[in-house]
Formats: C-alpha cells, structure tokens, sequence
C-alpha cells in the first residue's frame, strides 16, 4: 500500500491523498481546488498528477471548496464510481459545486469578451454547470459512527470533525495481502467549545494518519469574547465613522457564525439599529442548508433552538440576490455591514465591494478567517498598502481589522487534544498536510515532544510506502 499526495501538500488548499491499495485499488481522499495560489492557481487546478480513470473510489471529508471543488472536473474527465461523503456534505456541495460552476462560466464569458477585443485565445471553464449537475447521481451519503463496507477489503467509518456541518475524520480499515491497516486522515478538524457545532469527536485507534496542520503554530486568542470584537468592530466603523463594514466570508460555516454572533447581540440588546445584509446567494443557500441539521448543533445552540426558532436571524438582517441588489450598495451612502463571499475575497460580490470601498478610511475589511497570503484577503491582512483589483491599482485607505477566534480551523492546542484518543506508539506514521511548510516544521516538533516519533511533511505528488 502507498499514498500520493497531489494537494494541500506543502499548502493549505486543493486537498487530494490518493492510495493505492493492491495493483488495481485506487481511492482519493478529498477532490478539493486549489485557492489564492496566484498564477499558479489555474495550472494547478488543470492537471491532477494521476489518471480519474484509474479511481475506483472518492471518498470525502467536508463540503468547502478546497475538498470538493474539482469533483465536477473529475467527473468531466471521465470518472464515474461512487463518491462517499456524509448526509450534510451531500447537500452542502451541491449547493457549492454548482454556484462554482456559474462563477466560472460567468468569468470566462467575461475574460472571453475582453480577449477578442484584444486578439487573445479564447479560454474555457475548468467544469460547467452540466458537468456539477452530474455529480449529484455519484455522491453516496454513508452516516456518522457506523462501519460501512465498501468492499471485501475497504470499511469506512465517518466520526464528526466539528468543522463545519457534516465535516468528518475519514476512518478506514484496510486489508491488503491478509493484512488490516487502520488510517485517518483529519479532513479539517474544528474547535472544542465551538460557537455553534458540537467538539470533534474521538476516533479509531489508526496505523497511519492523515492530519490537517493550518493553524499548526498558533493559538486562537480567547481573552476577548468574540462576540466584543465583532461589536466593537460595527460600532467603531458604522456609528462612529460613519463607514461601511465590509466582511469576507466563506458561505458555509462562517456565514453562519457572524449570523449567530449579531443574533446574541440583539438578543442580549447591545446590536446597533442598522442595516446587515448578506450579499452571497451562496451563502443563502448555505444557511438554509445548515438549518436542516440541528443534531449537529451543540447544546447551547439545541437549548437557545427551544426559545429562537432561528438563531441566524435578527433586526436589521437582509438578504441580497441579485446582482442589481449587490450594485446598488456600492452607491449607498449610509453606514452598514455587507457580509459576503468568498472568505479569501479572491471571487465573488465581496471582491467588487472592496474595489469600491478600499479607498475610504472610513471603512473597515474585517478578516474573519483564514487567507492564503498570495489571495486578495491574505495580502490586506499582512498589511500591504496597494492592491491590483480586477486589474485597477488601489490604495488601501480603509482599515484593515482581523478577528482570529474566528477560525473555524482548531489551532495547535485543538490539533493535540484531538490526537489525544490516540496511543502514539502505535502510529506508525503521521502525514502532516494542508498547511504552510514553515508551520508544519514547527507542529511537527510539537508533536515529536507529545511522543509521535514517525512525522512527515510531504511534498506535491509525493508517495509515501507503509508498512
């Protein structure tokens, strides 16, 4: 048995582990995009480093972007087995896949018009809205907390991640040659006390783990309620300079956060009389999708269900679609708070507001997760003063804010605890992927110090033997 590794290697995005079991077995981890990568980006997402056709299974951890994302290409490029995912993410990335898809087809119509008048090459999507919509028939939801056999050799076991809704760690028994292997591979672990999900769970005692590693060198900083921090950011922006309080959001999972937070506000009478829109029909879509599962909430969140049938919603709250109702903010003049996607502002309605509000120290861009450093979010969070947006150069006049507790990703101390379950001399080996290689060195002595002695960082399209 080997495993390849042919994303979020080295990068927190694109996540793809392919193993190879026997001569003919082959299953891939995850199916994600790569994201914010710069130029780098479009070729990376083009070519996968493996034969679809070879695939016999998919199996997946969550529904964002990153882990999902290239499903439909996938699919495009021939592969036509089953993709296993639990119940919530087989919702989740539909919605996802197929508003991917429109962005996509949008753009190149867009780049398309701009390159004929230039005498440049005509591009093409990378997948279409036919090719998401063919995803749909592959996807085979298998629940949490039970063994499901996949074949003679394969049993998978879903345990929750705590991440976002339907997140989970992949648990695999393997058998190969009169052998048993027992793997895991993280998906994205959450947070232990998280605002709205349960904690992640323990899982299987495992041989081999896979383990994510974005926040592998920090500590989420908990001294200030993040409930303050949000406040201080509307009242400090909207009542004080009169500004607009712009925040990037991914639509699954953080959305739904900033929607609980202002909710509590109102609910404990300290929300600011003003207007909050969310201009992401994704993200729309997304929170309706959410609210359909609350056994996945935790039990603060189940006890406040039994007193607010809605705790996504509030005064002032309204939900943008069209794009004629996305326009006409940036000609508002008023103070609000626009929340929209995408999270790293590389796409979407949110990257169309900063070009038209950067240039005002009246405004805020609150950073509310995390950004690769080469994406739009990532370069105003490290500070930089000029920006090129859609091609027009401009000055970063408004202010910059991060909240880091924020993070839907558990940071070093949630990393560890979740290990916890397991007894370190029997891990033979751990992988550390989906996350910058400078952090990794410094997890990776971390937990050589909590008595894991096997630890890797593996290189893009690197394999790795066991046993």
């Amino acid at each position: 048995m080997k495993i390849t590794f042919h994303g979020a290697a080295r990068t927190v995005t694109g996540s793809k582990h392919l193993l190879h079991i026997n001569p003919d077995k082959n299953i891939l981890l995850d199916c994600g995009m790569f994201q914010g990568l710069g130029k780098e980006t479009l070729e990376l997402n083009s070519n996968w480093g493996f034969d679809p056709l070879s695939l016999n299974y998919v199996i997946i951890s969550h529904a964002h972007i990153d882990h999902v994302g290239l499903l439909p290409k996938l699919v495009k490029d021939g592969y036509k087995g089953p993709i296993y995912c639990t119940p919530q993410t087989a919702e989740l990335a539909m919605v996802l896949l197929l508003d991917s898809a429109h962005i996509q087809e949008d753009d190149v119509k867009h780049v398309n018009k701009r390159n004929k008048k230039l005498g440049k090459p005509q591009v093409t999507e990378l997948y279409s809205v036919d090719d998401a919509t063919k995803v749909g028939p592959l996807l085979k939801p298998v629940p949490y907390d039970e063994y499901y056999r996949i074949d003679d050799d394969v049993e998978l076991y879903y345990t929750d991640c705590g991440h976002i809704i339907g997140s989970a760690a992949v648990n695999l028994r393997i058998k190969e040659n009169g052998k048993e292997t027992r793997l895991t591979f993280s998906g994205d672990v959450g947070r232990y006390n998280d605002l709205i999900l349960k904690s992640p769970e323990v899982f299987p005692q495992a041989d081999y783990i896979i383990l994510e590693s974005t926040y592998g060198n920090k500590l989420h900083d908990l001294a200030t309620p993040v409930t303050d921090k949000l406040l201080n950011f509307v009242t400090d922006t909207c009542l004080k300079k009169k500004g607009k309080l712009i925040i990037p959001a991914f639509s699954v999972g953080r959305t739904q956060e900033i929607l609980f937070l202002l909710n509590r506000l109102e609910t404990e009478h300290r929300l600011p009389p003003l207007d909050y829109f969310v201009d992401s029909p994704l993200s729309i879509k997304a929170t309706e999708v959410v609210k359909h599962f609350p056994d996945c909430f935790n039990k603060e969140v189940q006890t406040l269900l039994e007193k607010d049938q809605d705790v996504f919603s509030f005064n002032g709250l309204k939900y943008l679609q069209t794009a004629e109702e996305s326009i006409k903010l940036n000609d508002r003049k008023d103070p609000c708070v626009i929340i929209s996607a995408s999270g790293m502002a590389e796409a979407g309605r949110v990257k169309h507001h900063i070009a038209h509000n950067i240039d005002d120290a009246r405004n805020t861009i609150l950073i509310v997760g995390y950004c690769e450093p080469h994406s739009l979010g990532g370069k105003l969070r490290n500070g930089v003063k000029e920006v090129t947006i859609y091609g027009e150069p401009h000055h970063v006049a408004a202010e910059v804010g991060v909240i880091e507790s924020l993070s839907a990703h558990g940071d070093y101390q949630d990393l560890i605890h979740w290990l916890g379950c397991q007894d370190p001399k029997l891990v033979k080996k751990l992988f550390l992927v989906h996350g910058e290689y400078e952090v990794q060195v410094e997890f990776r002595e971390r937990l050589l110090k909590n008595g894991f002695p096997d630890i890797e960082i593996p290189a893009l399209h690197q394999e790795a033997g066991f046993g």
